[in-house]
């Protein structure tokens, strides 16, 4: 074992290092901590070869990089331009999880994969999902994981479809994923939508409720619906926020509430940073590892 004291750097493109996940890291094990604020791509190199250059190649692994901030390409991006600075054997790990957005948008995805198998018998192969708050970084990378595991996924516009357009264009170059725009502005494109999904990830901004009483009724084809809002009003109507796959009132779908898709992000947060912290050789995490996690967490791999 390793006896170079951990050290993790966190990078935030923003003002401020999110607290939640600077305490996340403390709590795991990493014993030195430093946030960079305002931190731009060009500059992420620079940042990485200064740590991996003042300690010996056998320490590398002690060091870590942490990705925050509020935009998914962009935490994907600094993780590549780390990667791209790392000159073997000087290396470190890097996890990028901004704004929390792919452990709880992995943890989310799981949550509710595990209601489908065990309430269902389904996978998400040629599931229909509709994702409300498509364009913010939760409902973006669950998104991209469902898409990835087979389903048919729609990003549901309520403020323009041309943003959306470019969710989906971004998501085909990157991952490979075909995701449907569609346009969910008004009261009957969005229950249109509604009464055609089979499961519903209501990942829109927090107090913001999605899914109203009235949504619910016509919701037909509803197996699971999932929200991660905890600050009221709920993001769906009569959610629990400890649901995990207990029926939501109003229709025949099961909920997963915020709390119960909480639990395994906090879990998967800290699964990772351990992940870094226990390896022997380093690491580069990103959502796809932090949805293989979750599928530990909940039993299903």
């Amino acid at each position: 074992m390793n006896n170079a004291t951990p050290i993790l750097h966190m990078l935030a493109p923003q003002k401020h290092m999110s607290p939640f996940d600077v305490n996340m890291a403390a709590d795991a094990g990493y014993k030195v901590i430093i946030p960079y604020v305002n931190v731009e791509l060009t500059e992420v190199a620079g940042l990485v070869q200064d740590a991996i250059f003042s300690r010996p190649p056998n320490d590398g692994v002690r060091t870590g990089f942490f990705m925050g901030g509020k935009d998914a390409i962009l935490a994907l991006d600094m993780i590549e331009a780390a990667k791209k600075a790392m000159v073997p054997p000087f290396q470190c790990s890097v996890f990028a999880d901004p704004a929390g957005s792919f452990t709880t948008a992995a943890a989310m995805v799981a949550c509710v994969e595990r209601v489908l198998k065990l309430k269902f018998g389904r996978s998400w192969k040629g599931t229909k999902v509709a994702v409300f708050g498509a364009t913010g970084v939760v409902g973006f990378a669950s998104s991209i994981i469902a898409a990835l595991e087979g389903a048919n996924v729609q990003l549901i516009a309520h403020r323009g479809v041309d943003r959306v357009i470019k969710s989906a264009a971004i998501s085909k170059q990157r991952f490979g994923v075909d995701l449907e725009a569609v346009n969910g502005e008004t009261a009957d494109q969005k229950r249109e939508v509604i009464a055609n999904a089979e499961v519903i990830f209501a990942a829109a901004a927090a107090g913001v409720q999605v899914v109203s009483k009235e949504d619910k009724a016509i919701a037909n084809k509803l197996l699971v619906i999932a929200d991660v809002n905890a600050v009221p009003p709920a993001g769906v109507d009569g959610m629990d926020l400890f649901m995990d796959g207990a029926p939501l009132p109003g229709c025949n779908a099961l909920g997963v509430g915020p709390l119960a898709i909480g639990d395994i992000k906090y879990k998967c947060e800290s699964g990772l940073f351990k992940q870094m912290l226990a390896s022997d050789e380093p690491l580069a995490l990103d959502f796809r590892h932090a949805y293989a996690l979750a599928k530990q967490l909940t039993g299903l791999a």
